[in-house]
């Protein structure tokens, strides 16, 4: 049986314009130009403007209100009031922030050009002088072996691969033997199926009558004992090798000095450097500090003066077709558009400025100073509170955001941290505590390395009160392994 009934629902909803704010605030300096070009390439009725006529201040920029109107096709008029007043604000509406002058030159990063380590393997393998069928049978090999170097495919496997995918026929012994010679291409140690292999490539790669005795000692050790090596069970090694502490010694220097991933030392690998480009810059004049943002974040942004002038032809013609109807709503939908992207993009710096500044005024002492030890503990919530955004709002602007300081770039994350409770009821930085704990560590004695418990009990006579599983926590945070992995011999 059908029924009526009335319910209330309170629902919460985001504008298209919203939305694009969110989403600019996202985007960090270095995509910015790209996205406004973007912008530019799909709406016609936006255009970049005279650097001539650039603001002063993004706060004091005016803020249009506009009335939203639904359009059908029976509409006589259309208001256009908004778009023709001889005073608007979108013609001209760049705000800059930054350092540099408006004629700087600008200053493009160089790409480098490079040789992958594929193909600095395969420029190897003329080197060889292979048949036909054999040059094949190496390209495949080098083909398998990974970007850290080592070889990632069984040797089994490659020999079903290249039969069924080159119709070759080969053995595995046939692929060892190549495996073995391509092995010693520069750098030494590719193609190793571990890291044991690895680094006994390395060490027999100088003439057997030609090595120290140091590394015959190595040799032995990583054939017999790599396991006990591996762990650091050193006291095993002199009693089960009937060598002196100053000859394990020895040999464990020759090993820490071959490279456990051989392709990491081709500087013509995958990877690029990657510039980072700063989104604020933070200069420090005899103790008064200067928050500028990056001019690449204020782009010279205005309306199509052509759009306005058609929209005013067509209010002063007296007689109006059907297509120049259409034609007009299109050019109103598209300077919609346009205004409220140079909205965003106001706001956008309004709202980077706010939470920088905010930022700025939280953590002043390491701004004047550059010592860790000054940073307070802050979270999202405490710059959420002082600005009025939201906490999301305040995580948009945090990801991938860089600031330029005297003492380094820095990622936006890096001043936030949790606090914690000293035993003088204080409360201090998790990032202070890191410190105090890597700088203990930095000074123990190798030879006898600190527990967890010990290092705990190091914290709390400084005054910093945490359990020992906060200690292991923050121990494996800053990549310091367990204190069996940190003794020496």
């Amino acid at each position: 049986m059908l029924r009526q009934q009335l319910s209330q629902k309170l629902l919460q909803k985001l504008s298209p314009q919203q939305i694009q704010l969110m989403k600019l605030l996202q985007v960090p300096t270095a995509a910015i130009e790209s996205r406004v070009k973007e912008e530019l390439e799909a709406n016609p009725a936006l255009q970049e403007g005279d650097d001539a006529e650039k603001e002063d201040d993004v706060f004091a920029s005016k803020k249009e209100s506009e009335e939203k109107e639904e359009y059908s096709d029976s509409n006589e008029d259309i208001d256009l009031s908004d778009y023709l007043a001889e005073d608007d604000a979108y013609m001209h509406s760049n705000a800059s922030y930054s350092n540099y002058s408006d004629d700087e030159e600008e200053k493009s990063v160089p790409i480098a050009t490079y040789t992958s380590f594929h193909e600095h393997l395969l420029s190897q393998l003329g080197l060889l002088r292979l048949d036909e069928r054999r040059q094949l049978i190496a390209e495949q090999i080098v083909g398998s072996i990974g970007d850290d170097g080592y070889l990632r495919r069984e040797i089994r496997a490659m020999v079903n691969d290249l039969a069924f995918s080159q119709n070759i026929s080969t053995t595995e012994e046939e692929i060892e033997e190549l495996l073995s010679r391509i092995q010693h291409f520069e750098p030494v140690g590719i193609g190793a199926r571990n890291l044991q292999e690895c680094l006994l490539i390395q060490l027999r790669n100088t003439e057997e009558e030609e090595r120290e005795a140091s590394e015959h000692l190595a040799i032995r050790l990583l054939e017999d004992q790599f396991e006990a090596f591996s762990k650091k069970h050193y006291e095993k090694l002199l009693s089960r090798l009937s060598v002196t502490r100053e000859e394990l010694r020895a040999a464990i220097e020759e090993i820490l000095r071959l490279n456990p991933k051989p392709a990491s030392a081709y500087s013509g690998g995958k990877k690029i450097n990657q510039y980072i480009i700063p989104d604020f810059i933070i200069n420090n004049n005899d103790g008064e500090l200067k928050l500028s943002l990056n001019s690449r974040n204020a782009p010279n942004l205005q309306v199509n003066e052509s759009f306005l002038n058609t929209m005013k032809a067509y209010k002063e013609s007296k007689q109006k077709s059907k297509e120049q109807k259409e034609a007009v709503l299109f050019i109103k939908q598209k300077l919609d558009s346009a205004k409220w992207f140079i909205d965003a993009i106001k706001q956008r710096q309004h709202t980077l400025l706010s939470t920088m500044n905010t930022i700025l005024e939280y953590q002043n002492d390491f701004f004047l100073t550059g010592d860790e030890m000054t940073l307070k503990p802050m979270i999202l919530k405490d710059i959420a509170d002082v600005t009025g955004l939201d906490i999301s709002t305040v995580s948009r602007v945090a990801n991938s955001k860089y600031v330029q300081t005297e003492f380094g770039t820095l990622p936006l994350k890096y001043f936030f941290s949790e606090s914690l409770q000293t035993e003088d009821g204080e409360e201090a930085s998790t990032r202070e505590v890191k410190r105090v704990l890597q700088d203990i560590i930095d000074q123990e004695d190798k030879k006898k390395p600190y527990s967890d418990q010990k290092l705990m009990e190091f914290l709390k006579e400084k005054g910093y009160n945490i359990a020992r599983r906060t200690v292991a926590k923050y121990r494996e945070q800053l990549n310091i392994p367990v204190a069996r992995l940190r003794k020496e011999i």
